[in-house]
C-alpha cells in the first residue's frame, strides 16, 4: 500500500518535472531570451494551460506529487537561490544601495497592504502582490506563499501582476534612459533599476540594454533586495502566529512558524561568500535551482483555473498598478536625490 502511494506521488512529481523540461526548451526561443522571459514564468503558464484543459483527466492519486512540488521542492529552490549572492556584493554597492532598497521594500509592502485595505480586496493576495512587487517578483511570492500557506490560485494571481508590470518596466527603462527622460548618472540608473524592477531577470535584461556600468550595479542592488526576503519572511512568520493566537487563521494557536528555508537561504549566502566552490559548480547549482523553482511554478499553475482568476477580480491588478507607479516615481526620486548623498 505504501509503495503504491509512493509510486502515485512519484507520477505527479514526474509530470511536473516534464512541464519544467518543456519550459526550459521553450525558453530557448530567441525572442523569449531577448525579453528575458524566464523558465519559471513559462512553467506557471504551462501549468495553468494544463489546469484549464486536461486537469480533470489526472488521477487523484497524482495530486500529492503536485503538492509536493509546490511545497517541499519550492522551499529547496528558495534555499539554493542563495548561491547567487555573497556578502561582498553588499559591500560593493555600499550604503546608498542598501538604504534605498530598504526604503523601497518597506514602503512597497506596507503601502500595498494599506491600499489593499482601501480596495477591500483579499488580504493574502494583497500581501503576496506587495511582497512580489517590493522584493524579487515570483521568487518572493513563492517564499511568502510557503510561509502563510495560502491557496495556489492566490499565488498565481500575484505572480501574474509581477510578470505584467515587471516586463513592461524592462522595456521602458532603457528607452527612457537613452532618450534622456531619466537624467541619471550610470551608477544612479543602476541603483534605480535594481531597486525598482520586479524580477532578477528584469534587472538583468534592462541592465544589459543600458550598458555594463549600469548592469553591474543594477544586478547587485537587485540581489540585495533578494536578501531582504529573509527578514520579511521571518516577520511574516511571527505575523501568522499572532493571527493564529487571535483565532483569525486556522494555524496552531500561538505557534511561531519560522520559515526555516529563509534561514537556510541566508546560510547559503554566507557559505557562498567564502568562495569555497568552483564557479562551474556554483553555475551548475544555479541551473538546477532554476529547474526546481520552475517545477514549483508549474505545480502552482496546475492548481489554478481561470475561474479562480475571475474570483480574484481586477483589484489585484489595480493594486499592482498603484505599486508600479510608486516604484517608477518614488524610486526615481530616491536614486536622483538620496543616492548622491551616500555615493
Amino acid at each position: 500500500m505504501f509503495n503504491e502511494k509512493r509510486s502515485s506521488m512519484l507520477h505527479g512529481v514526474l509530470l511536473i518535472a516534464l512541464f519544467a523540461c518543456a519550459a526550459f526548451y521553450i525558453g530557448e526561443a530567441q525572442f523569449l531570451k531577448d525579453i528575458s522571459f524566464s523558465p519559471m514564468i513559462i512553467g506557471i503558464i504551462l501549468g495553468m494551460l494544463y489546469a484549464n484543459s486536461l486537469r480533470n483527466n489526472l488521477p487523484d492519486t497524482w495530486v500529492p506529487g503536485i503538492q509536493f512540488c509546490s511545497k517541499k521542492i519550492l522551499r529547496l529552490g528558495i534555499i539554493l537561490y542563495g548561491f547567487r549572492l555573497t556578502f561582498q556584493d553588499i559591500a560593493a554597492v555600499g550604503v546608498a544601495g542598501i538604504l534605498i532598497d530598504a526604503i523601497v521594500v518597506t514602503v512597497t509592502i506596507l503601502g500595498g497592504i494599506y491600499i489593499g485595505k482601501l480596495l477591500k480586496m483579499d488580504k493574502e493576495i494583497a500581501l503576496l502582490t506587495s511582497i512580489g512587487s517590493g522584493i524579487c517578483g515570483a521568487a518572493a511570492v513563492l517564499g511568502a506563499e510557503s510561509t502563510i500557506q495560502t491557496k495556489p490560485y492566490k499565488t498565481a494571481v500575484a505572480v501574474a501582476t509581477v510578470v505584467i508590470f515587471g516586463t513592461l518596466s524592462m522595456f521602458i527603462y532603457p528607452i527612457a534612459y537613452r532618450s534622456g527622460i531619466l537624467p541619471l548618472t550610470p551608477e544612479e540608473m543602476g541603483i534605480y533599476s535594481g531597486s525598482t524592477l520586479h524580477e532578477v531577470a528584469h534587472a538583468v535584461g534592462a541592465g544589459n540594454a543600458m550598458g555594463t556600468d549600469i548592469s553591474n550595479v543594477a544586478i547587485i542592488v537587485k540581489m540585495i533586495r533578494v536578501m531582504m526576503l529573509v527578514p520579511v519572511l521571518l516577520i511574516l512568520g511571527y505575523w501568522v502566529a499572532a493571527k493564529s493566537t487571535k483565532g483569525e487563521t486556522s494555524g496552531s494557536k500561538g505557534k511561531v512558524s519560522i520559515p526555516w528555508f529563509a534561514v537556510g537561504f541566508l546560510a547559503v549566502i554566507g557559505f557562498n561568500s567564502f568562495n569555497l566552490l568552483p564557479e562551474s559548480v556554483v553555475n551548475a547549482i544555479n541551473y538546477i535551482d532554476i529547474f526546481l523553482l520552475t517545477m514549483a511554478m508549474a505545480a502552482l499553475g496546475a492548481e489554478t483555473s481561470i475561474d479562480k482568476f475571475k474570483k480574484a477580480g481586477a483589484k489585484p491588478f489595480i493594486l499592482a498598478f498603484c505599486l508600479y507607479i510608486w516604484l517608477l516615481g518614488g524610486g526615481y526620486l530616491l536614486a536622483k536625490y538620496l543616492a548622491p548623498i551616500w555615493l
